[in-house]
């Protein structure tokens, strides 16, 4: 083989590059736990609020609204085990005040119709958790606006909603990073995500409460 792309290096005006094998991450989590330390007590009682098709597996139990729609997944169907699943509203949660000793949210509010209520009702069933969003710079790469109503910033302890505009739902109408990123080979724009992934995606570790503010797409606080 090294002996074939010699000759047809010496023949064609480009180098030859031999393809390696790019990092495939199967769910979230493969990723998360590079940057986020997830600890849990024994018998700790753990809700993924939106488990779809990626339930952390750490997760007791699991919540989601759309079991049968599969929309908000981009097509790809829910995962269902031998925990148990409950479906219901994240804004309106069928659980005691600070009943789970960790909530896992990730990749679901920028879904939500109302992000207050929904943040609220994290922090009151939760005694601690981590929330995850893509942020709007990947959103815009990938065209993924047009699946989310926000788009999420997170400045310390807080987490700002802002409503999509129409321009924005659009995306670039481009599918080149979308493509690269799926691309089973190795590429620049795989290992840029992955060095980068606070930048294109918020990741909030959260003990008793935080913070939570939310405009719509004309500015107007919520």
């Amino acid at each position: 083989m090294k002996k074939l792309r010699d000759t047809l290096g010496s023949l064609l005006p480009c180098k030859i590059v031999r393809l390696k094998k790019g990092v495939v991450y199967e769910n979230r989590y493969d990723y998360q736990k590079n940057h986020v330390k997830f600890a849990f007590n024994p018998g700790a009682k753990i809700l993924d609020l939106g488990s779809g098709n990626h339930p952390a597996p750490f997760a007791t139990h699991l919540v989601d609204l759309f079991v049968e729609d599969n929309f908000h997944r981009g097509g790809v169907e829910i995962v269902k085990d031998n925990r148990p699943l409950i479906v219901a509203d994240l804004e309106k949660l069928p659980f005691k005040d600070k009943e789970f000793d960790f909530v896992y949210c990730s990749h679901v509010l920028e879904h939500v119709s109302d992000p207050k209520l929904a943040c609220q009702e994290i922090i009151r069933i939760g005694k601690r958790g981590y929330i995850e969003t893509p942020t709007r710079l990947s959103d815009m790469l990938y065209n993924f606006s047009y699946l989310h109503k926000w788009h999420v910033n997170l400045v310390g302890n807080t987490l700002i909603f802002m409503e999509y505009s129409e321009r924005e739902k659009q995306g670039t109408g481009s599918s080149y990073f979308f493509e690269e990123q799926t691309n089973p080979f190795d590429n620049e724009t795989k290992n840029l995500v992955y060095k980068n992934r606070e930048i294109f995606c918020n990741m909030f570790m959260w003990e008793n409460d935080f913070e939570y503010y939310a405009f719509d797409k004309n500015g107007k606080p919520l």
